[in-house]
């Protein structure tokens, strides 16, 4: 089934399941999708607008070029998704706790987002961008980092001897998190 250009408000898929299929050029406004199932499901070019995914089964499901605005995506497994493809941005989200183990998150965008406790382990975030997130206990581990931007991003601990951060930008205050495993005090 191909659903194109469509506006979903106020749906709650905890009561009624979101239709297995291709969903392009659609807004999802005011959602619930709360431990939704939305194994096998296509996504392209679409809007997520103030809804809650937080813990949705995400096997196979496929994201491209989908934006999350002002949602909760709380423990969502990015790294079930199907990988062909993966494409989305982030702009004033909660993703605590979400994975993105091995996930190919070129150009990637986060934007005013809390990102708790996210496990971006061997994630490739080559130029991403982290605008004003929140990293706090974030998991940086063999993940490629290359001229990806932290300028503006804070609570971040990232180790360089296991990370690929050539050319990664970082502003002044935020180096300490580059040397937080020797356990040094840095006075400003």
């Amino acid at each position: 089934m191909e659903i194109n250009d469509q506006v979903y408000q106020l749906e709650d898929y905890t009561v009624n399941a979101l239709a297995k299929g291709q969903y392009e050029s659609c807004t999802f406004e005011n959602c619930n999708f709360l431990q939704a199932d939305l194994s096998n499901v296509k996504f392209i070019d679409c809007v997520f607008k103030d809804c809650d995914l937080s813990n949705a089964k995400l096997h196979a499901t496929s994201f491209q070029e989908v934006t999350f605005k002002d949602s909760k995506l709380l423990g969502l497994q990015f790294d079930h998704c199907d990988e062909f493809g993966l494409s989305v941005e982030f702009v004033d989200c909660i993703l605590n706790y979400a994975s993105f183990h091995q996930s190919k998150l070129k150009k990637t965008r986060f934007i005013n987002s809390q990102l708790l406790e996210v496990d971006f382990t061997e994630s490739d975030l080559t130029e991403a961008v982290f605008d004003n997130c929140d990293l706090m206990r974030a998991t940086f581990g063999y993940s490629i980092l290359k001229a990806a931007d932290f300028t503006t991003a804070f609570n971040y601990s990232i180790d360089p001897e296991t990370n690929q951060i050539g050319k990664a930008q970082f502003s002044l205050r935020g180096v300490k998190g580059l040397l937080d495993k020797y356990k040094i005090k840095i006075i400003e």
